[in-house]
């Protein structure tokens, strides 16, 4: 099967050349020279050792506290309907295991479907700037494909790690080329865009694809990528991670066998929309390729933002913000925010349509609502797993808040991760106000969780459907990842 993978391709370029005219010719770049081959060039030569020991650990953390995501997210409704109709179709070769399934193995590119759809059930899998979910888009294809390989034929722990970071990597260089990616999305969801790109590309990566396979892998992608915003707080938000997942592995495999898509997908082409028709501001810039010399990853100059509790990234701030405010009211120990105490609550928080629901009807608009979660920060001091339970949305004291709740949006809070805030202020009865503020939230990028916490999130998370015992071993098999001489020892620990 891998003799099969890893068959050449004939290069497209030179046959192409020889029916265009010498003038045409010097109008383009040349094949080597354009945007897309730099890209695909450099998924096939970067190498283990560009692997910097701050890009190491990150993206170690990364893979544990995705994997944890997956595990709780398969306990979920959503993650249940994908299951039961990927086990219904015709998926022969299951080979690749399912989070939080001992005995349950399907095809490689199902199996990354639904761990891609588990790590994003919740929304609680992890965030970056420009705004994207990296990991679940990338890891369970990584995975997939890592189970798909024969016994004698696995990745080395480096090796994974090393298809892991390029799927990041391929993920924020795109992004960074458009100034509209920079700011909460308004069109497309954008995992469901690079989240597919970066999964072909860690693929591809994986199965030591040429240059120009990797860039018809990258290509191919493109074709597959892209879901609207208006699914947002639906139960088929989750199914956009794990779209990404799967048609980014489906999109390398088609390519290893020879499947040609355009070659200047990524370039700026005059008349003909490729990337672009997702960012229209999209101004791209070569990769450059590593050679010998060291390339520096952008996890290396921004960590990566992991959430607290299962819901949107812009909760974070709002919930911080409050939890302050019911800090003071109450003190510190147990208690809560009697809604009799309180006649008007004003966020400020910036303007996002999506993100502005007064009264969410299900958990998944609850995850995307500014309202419930600062009202739940209020009455609890916190938000958690269980706050967006029936019992917990469906309280009386709860609803009482949400009928209080105002919104501003000041000019000075942009709808952009990387610089907006979030603000509570109560008015109570009596006229007196009490105000809280977040900035940053612990979790950001720039306020990141400490290896406690993030271990505890990811113990919390697991346990729901692992022996603590297992867990344990799984902490240790993720940090010591790179010192592996395959990843047999991960893969089975997830089985």
């Amino acid at each position: 099967m891998i003799s099969t993978v890893k068959k050449a391709i004939r290069p497209v370029w030179a046959a192409r050349a020889i029916h265009k005219s010498a003038v045409e010719v010097l109008k383009q770049p040349a094949p080597e020279d354009t945007v897309t081959a730099s890209f695909g060039k450099f998924i096939s030569e970067i190498k283990p050792q560009h692997l910097s020991p701050v890009v190491l650990h990150r993206s170690k953390r990364m893979v544990l506290d995705s994997i944890g995501v997956g595990l709780i997210g398969s306990t979920t409704d959503v993650f249940e309907l994908a299951l039961q109709h990927c086990q219904n179709m015709y998926a022969p070769g299951d080979s690749s295991s399912v989070y939080g399934h001992r005995g349950i193995r399907l095809s490689p590119i199902l199996a990354a479907f639904v761990n891609g759809v588990a790590t994003h059930s919740m929304d609680f899998d992890d965030t970056w700037h420009p705004a994207t979910h990296p990991s679940g888009a990338v890891l369970p294809a990584v995975l997939a494909l890592s189970d798909m390989m024969p016994a004698n034929n696995k990745p080395s722990g480096l090796d994974f790690l090393l298809a892991f970071n390029v799927g990041i990597e391929i993920q924020g260089r795109l992004l960074r080329f458009s100034n509209e990616a920079h700011n909460i999305p308004k069109r497309f969801h954008p995992p469901s865009v690079v989240g597919t790109m970066g999964s072909a590309a860690a693929c591809a990566r994986l199965l030591s694809l040429d240059p120009i396979q990797s860039s018809h892998a990258l290509a191919i992608a493109a074709s597959l990528a892209g879901a609207p915003m208006a699914n947002a707080a639906t139960q088929s938000k989750p199914l956009h991670i794990g779209n990404a997942s799967r048609l980014g592995l489906e999109a390398a495999l088609l390519a290893s066998r020879g499947l040609e898509a355009s070659p200047l997908v990524l370039d700026a082409v005059a008349g003909v929309a490729g990337f672009s028709a997702f960012y229209e501001d999209y101004v791209p810039q070569p990769l450059q390729s590593p050679g010998n010399d060291s390339h520096m990853f952008l996890l290396e100059e921004q960590d990566i933002g992991f959430k607290r509790f299962p819901a949107h990234l812009g909760m974070h701030w709002v919930a911080d913000a409050a939890a302050s405010v019911h800090k003071i009211l109450v003190g510190v120990g147990p208690g809560t925010v009697s809604p009799a105490q309180v006649e008007d609550i004003l966020l400020r928080v910036p303007k996002s349509k999506y993100i502005n629901r007064p009264f969410p009807e299900s958990e998944h608009e609850a995850r995307h609502s500014f309202q419930f979660n600062a009202c739940t920060a209020l009455l609890d001091g916190e938000v958690t797993v269980q706050s967006f339970t029936p019992a917990a949305m469906n309280r009386p004291d709860l609803h009482a808040l949400l009928s209080r709740v105002r919104l501003e949006h000041p000019n000075d809070n942009p709808a952009n991760f990387n610089h907006m805030y979030g603000e509570v202020q109560l008015t109570l009865v009596g006229g007196d106000t009490v105000k809280g503020r977040c900035n940053t939230f612990y979790g950001h990028w720039r306020n990141p969780l400490s290896n406690d916490s993030l271990r505890k999130k990811f113990r919390s998370n697991a346990e729901v459907v692992l022996p603590s015992e297992k867990v344990e071993r799984l902490i240790e098999v993720v940090e010591d990842l790179d010192q592996l001489r395959d990843c047999r020892n991960l893969l089975s620990q997830l089985q």
